[in-house]
């Protein structure tokens, strides 16, 4: 009589005649990617998941990185097993991603307060330079600048540390930098709600820098404006005349 038991296929997801789970279907980032499917949420390299993961998932997600870390240096013909440079490498680097280079993706969002606008402040204010770092979507080396946030309050005010907090978290992906600051100027106007909002980012490539066409001074400059500073130049000017003058104070 011929079996009716799905037959293992060496890891393709299957189940085993015994009734276990492949070591495929056994992974925690299958089990997360599933339920984001499930779900129809989006977990691009600069989506943010840490809604959908359950207690617990990140510390094995942290263990099956480390697995999948180790592979990478094995099959770099890496002796990991007698080369006391790398003996920890793996767990390392899956910490650092996790906890920290991509936190981003995988952290809530830190709490940010917000206080109505009682004053009625309409006056534009700038913050920065904020130091961002991220990490090139394509290469998964480093993006390093600093980014300047103008606003004209609307209804609510944040503090100005919140902002480095804000911009620390957005940063912390793999991204470019054209989507970057489309997503922190997102965050911002869900924080607070301004009248007006402007973010300069302004950050070096080490996909230019270190690797390709090695030029170690290029740098790239990008902007977002939204509302009272996209619709009145004016203002806009005045933002951009603000960072300018940011910039000369801390060249003095």
């Amino acid at each position: 009589m011929t079996s009716t038991l799905p037959v293992s296929t060496n890891g393709n997801g299957s189940v085993s005649q015994n009734g276990k789970l492949s070591a495929l279907e056994s992974r925690v980032s299958e089990r997360i990617r599933a339920r984001l499917r499930e779900r129809d949420v989006s977990f691009l390299a600069n989506d943010n998941v840490a809604d959908h993961l359950l207690p617990g998932e990140l510390d094995a997600l942290q263990v099956e990185v480390a697995d999948r870390v180790r592979d990478l240096l094995n099959a770099l013909v890496i002796d990991i097993e007698n080369d006391h440079n790398t003996a920890e490498t793996a767990e390392r680097v899956a910490k650092m991603y996790l906890h920290e280079v991509f936190k981003g993706r995988y952290h809530q969002q830190p709490k940010v307060a917000s206080f109505p606008n009682v004053k009625k402040l309409d006056e534009i204010y700038t913050v920065g330079p904020i130091t961002v770092r991220s990490a090139c979507s394509h290469h998964l080396v480093p993006i390093m600048g600093n980014c300047w946030i103008g606003i004209k309050p609307g209804e609510r005010v944040i503090g100005l540390s919140k902002f480095t907090r804000v911009a620390d978290w957005v940063f912390s992906r793999p991204h470019i930098q054209e989507e970057a600051v489309m997503i922190l100027a997102d965050e911002i106007e869900r924080l607070c709600k301004p009248q007006g909002l402007g973010i300069i980012i302004k950050a070096q490539h080490y996909c230019m820098k270190w690797r390709g066409v090695k030029e170690p001074q290029t740098s790239m400059v990008n902007s977002v404006v939204r509302g009272d500073f996209r619709h009145d130049p004016s203002l806009k000017q005045e933002f951009f005349e603000l960072v300018r003058q940011q910039e000369a104070l801390l060249s003095t």
